[in-house]
């Protein structure tokens, strides 16, 4: 029986551990991929986009600390801020997308915020991209999250 019970905990951590290289994966390519924009295209950053990097940059260092050695805890210090970057990427969506009046906007110098840098396939913007990265980010933490009290 006590078998069985280390066998369960073994493999529930080796998924937890996977959904938090996933997460760690997903905060990585968005780390690079913002650098790129800003760096190597040269495409300077508004406001929002300043604000949702403060959230998404440090994921890409505190998750892979979480993953060696393993420790499920990670997700209590990573969650919050993938949360707090899920709702300025949501508020910048919605700018762009003219949901959110213009008066509103927290750009009031320098970049636009509202303004489309780049649009894929007619609606694939950087703040969609980023939008979709924390909602993934999220998802993956979430399915993480240690649900017992040890």
């Amino acid at each position: 029986m006590n078998a069985i019970r280390t066998s369960a905990t073994v493999s529930h951590e080796s998924i937890a551990w996977k959904l938090i290289f996933g997460a760690w994966l997903f905060a990585s390519i968005s780390t690079l991929g913002a650098l790129f924009f800003g760096e190597v295209m040269q495409l300077p950053p508004c406001v929002l986009c300043w604000y949702q990097r403060i959230f998404m940059f440090p994921l890409a260092l505190i998750l892979p600390i979480g993953m060696f050695p393993f420790d499920r805890k990670v997700v209590r210090y990573a969650l919050p801020m993938a949360v707090l970057g899920w709702l300025f990427a949501a508020f910048h969506v919605l700018l762009v997308a003219g949901v959110i009046p213009e008066s509103m906007k927290p750009c009031t110098q320098g970049v636009p915020c509202s303004e489309k840098v780049i649009e894929w396939f007619g609606f694939v913007t950087i703040p969609l991209l980023s939008f979709v990265s924390f909602t993934i980010i999220i998802a993956l933490l979430a399915m993480a999250y240690p649900r017992d009290s040890k």
